[in-house]
């Protein structure tokens, strides 16, 4: 009777241990699916990929050439593609697909479209499976630059696999003899002349038939083996009711390369169970770095599915030759160089959270990441922004600069600081040839004015505030290296964002070169001097200087009662220069809470800055109603773009209780966790232990803390409290801690006060 009691528990102990460790069960790569032009819940796709990996494969419901690439509420699937995408918006390069086909060979995208039902479909990081209605399986598994596929065809009709060559440039090269198709494509936005994806695909069954097609006008040549130009395409045939799997791998260097990366990554894969069970590890590992215990089954789903997306950006864009050493092409002037290189990231976005939290997991990613800066910053002559994968220049600001310092004030120092300061004023004081951040708009009037003047320039209130704090993180830069001459420029610089601050309304507004307010000022108006926002939204966007800001605005009791009246406030809409509603205003009034934007970066630090004005429960209740009314794991799953894991970020750090309010300094600012208990594994193995006590969806109040078992009252931790290991433990609540009285150096660093960096 011992030892059977003994066995029982033994038996239950495995079998929580392998729950605790199969993290990827709970995530969902159909979170954020359900998006459209009109209203977006994240904009993304059903991604099977490894971490940070070079390619990503999906199933596709669009068109080629269509952002949209897959939409939850679209019934039929045209293809199965290599994809890079960041952004429905940006579209995506490189692209070309699979279709499985049965019965009568069809190659146009729309006739070829198959219809799919959802109870049919797996989606998971490490493996997709989909039953078509027409009887066809198609599985994927994937690896850092490729993927295993299977497709199973139902007997009684013939088994065509096409291959499309997706927009622009392609060839195709099948070569039966050795079950083989190769060929490159060359697709995508702010790419050199040079830039082709070369491919090479291997099956493991003998090829019947083949022949060629194109996409422009579908047209078909059987027997045919080889073919370039516009859209060119293959296709082959099988036996009737063939199991067919497919190796493929790809390279931006040539075939050679695509083939040596091919026998590397899957060469060891004999079926694609073994691919698909080697991803499953890579992810449970990766997710394992942060182990979270005690909250409920979906938001572990949640937390997972987002961490899951925050690990996809940026991806590696380097590949490793036939000795194992890493090389790559570069997107910026098409040559070939030594060494790693990064790509599908938008700084305006992800300076805010995703870098914050690449820095606490993967440093040595992150300082790989600042040497490949400035490569690119060699290649093309300015600091990448918006790579994707060369320099597109969206969005605003130039945050290239809040990365370096942020890698250098939490001890990554990997790269030359005086070179990073360097590129950095050519960065400040030109415009370049491409979008907003690819240098300054306004540069000259910054300088001379102390701002960017409206209305002539557009956006400028929003570009003045995102300079200043720019400027911040040269000044920190300059002053933590020794760099006097930078340091005395940007220190002229970092207050600018007073410049646009009206005490009459209290609110930063557009004004113009002499001096004047934008006339029939109306707080909810969006765009004009504003991004993708209005008055409400801008308002905290002095990450640098919030008691700078609060002095501005009166004092904490002022400050206070303007961050309570964001979400107070009517969600009212006045569309403005956009003149007419657009994606951010629909999904602002459907999240319910007031002004408060969350679908988009501008105020997503801003539930946080309580903690700057002595109230930080404001800022532990809010955190948690933004974590439970507008995240989910389903595929409705974000208030708006997920935005290259900068939205899911967000999440993941807020959930594990702070937020990186200022990137630039070696600070997090404490918000409310949502787990009982949370474990972070550091890259050497270290390990900080958050612990909340009591905690529930009501008990969401910090009672007290401690560090390390002594008692902590500061409402920020520091990243080498974090990465050094460690146990931070709560005492939750269920009412706010009111009584609680911060002393300055209890709230986060500002340049106007606050507690000091180290």
């Amino acid at each position: 009777m011992k030892l059977k009691y003994l066995f029982v528990l033994f038996f239950i102990g495995r079998i929580a241990n392998a729950q605790t460790h199969n993290l990827v069960q709970y995530v969902n790569t159909l979170q954020g699916t359900n998006s459209k032009h009109e209203l977006t819940r994240g904009n993304t796709y059903p991604t099977t990929a490894l971490p940070f990996g070079m390619n990503t494969w999906t199933p596709q419901t669009g068109r080629n050439g269509d952002g949209w690439k897959y939409q939850y509420f679209k019934e039929t699937i045209r293809g199965f593609q290599q994809a890079h995408q960041c952004s429905s918006w940006s579209n995506d390069y490189a692209v070309f697909s699979f279709m499985p086909v049965t019965g009568t060979l069809k190659v146009n995208e729309d006739e070829r479209a198959a219809a799919f039902s959802h109870k049919n479909e797996i989606a998971k990081p490490h493996y997709y499976k989909v039953k078509l209605d027409n009887g066809i399986t198609t599985e994927m598994a994937p690896t850092e630059r490729g993927a295993h596929l299977r497709f199973s065809f139902p007997k009684g009709g013939k088994s065509y696999i096409v291959l499309d060559g997706y927009t622009k440039m392609s060839m195709v090269k099948i070569i039966p003899s050795e079950r083989k198709i190769i060929g490159y494509v060359n697709n995508g936005h702010y790419v050199p002349q040079n830039f082709r994806n070369y491919f090479v695909v291997v099956f493991d069954k003998p090829i019947k038939s083949y022949g060629t097609w194109d996409n422009a006008s579908n047209t078909i040549a059987a027997g045919t083996s080889e073919k370039e130009g516009k859209g060119a395409g293959a296709f082959i045939e099988f036996k009737e009711g063939e199991v067919v799997q497919a190796k493929v791998a790809s390279s931006y260097i040539s075939h050679e390369q695509a083939g040596i990366t091919l026998k590397r990554e899957l060469g060891g894969f004999k079926k694609l169970e073994a691919t698909r069970d080697a991803a499953a590890k890579v992810w449970n590992d990766h997710l394992g770095r942060i182990l979270v215990e005690g909250g409920t089954e979906e938001e572990k789903a949640t937390f997972y599915s987002c961490f899951f997306r925050a690990s996809l950006f940026s991806r590696q864009f380097f590949e490793y030759d036939k000795d194992g050493k890493p090389y790559y092409y570069s997107a910026y002037d098409g040559k070939v160089y030594p060494g790693y290189m990064f790509t599908d990231t938008g700084f305006w976005d992800t300076f805010r959270g995703q870098f914050p939290l690449t820095a606490l997991l993967h440093p040595t990613m992150q300082g790989r990441y600042m040497q490949a800066m400035l490569a690119a910053y060699d290649q093309c002559g300015w600091l990448p922004s918006w790579s994707f994968p060369g320099e597109g220049g969206s969005m605003i600001g130039n945050h290239a600069i809040s990365l370096f310092a942020d890698a250098w004030a939490k001890g990554i120092r990997t790269f030359d600081p005086k070179k990073a300061l360097e590129a950095y004023l050519h960065e400040a004081t030109n415009k370049g040839p491409w979008g907003p951040a690819n240098g300054r708009h306004g540069w000259k009037e910054y300088y001379q004015l102390g701002y960017v003047p409206y209305p002539e320039y557009g956006e400028a209130t929003a570009k003045t505030l995102e300079y200043a704090y720019d400027d911040f993180c040269g000044y920190q830069l300059a002053k933590e290296t020794g760099q006097p001459f930078y340091e005395k420029i940007f220190e002229r610089q970092m207050f600018n964002y007073r410049n646009v601050y009206d005490p009459a309304t209290r609110f930063m507004r557009g004004k113009n070169s002499k001096g004047e307010w934008k006339n029939n000022f109306d707080p909810v108006e969006w765009g004009g001097p504003y991004t993708e926002g209005n008055a409400w939204h801008w308002q905290w966007s002095v990450f640098h200087d919030i008691q700078g800001l609060i002095k501005l605005m009166g004092g904490e009791a002022n400050f206070t009662a303007k961050l309570d009246s964001v979400f107070s406030e009517p969600n009212r809409v006045n569309p403005g220069t956009y003149g007419d509603m657009i994606h951010e205003m629909t999904e602002m009034v459907m999240a319910n809470m007031g002004q408060y934007a969350h679908g988009n970066q501008p105020i997503q630090h801003m539930v946080y800055l309580y903690n700057y004005a002595g109230q930080p429960w404001k800022s532990q209740y809010h955190a948690r109603q933004v974590m439970s009314r507008l995240y989910n794991s389903t595929e409705n799953g974000y208030p708006g773009d997920e935005d290259q894991g900068q939205t899911s970020s967000w999440y993941v750090l807020s959930a594990l209780g702070f937020y990186s309010v200022c990137p630039g300094t070696d600070q997090y600012v404490i918000g409310s966790p949502v787990f009982r208990k949370t474990t972070i594994t550091m890259e050497d193995g270290k390990k900080f232990v958050i612990q909340a006590n009591d905690n529930s969806s009501d008990n969401v109040y910090i009672g007290s803390a401690t560090l390390n078992g002594k008692a902590y009252t500061p409402t920020f931790l520091r990243y080498s409290d974090i990465v050094k290991g460690g146990k931070l433990e709560f005492n939750m609540q269920d009412k706010p801690a009111t009584g609680i009285k911060l002393s300055d150096s209890d709230k986060p660093f500002s340049l106007s006060g606050g507690a000091v960096l180290k």
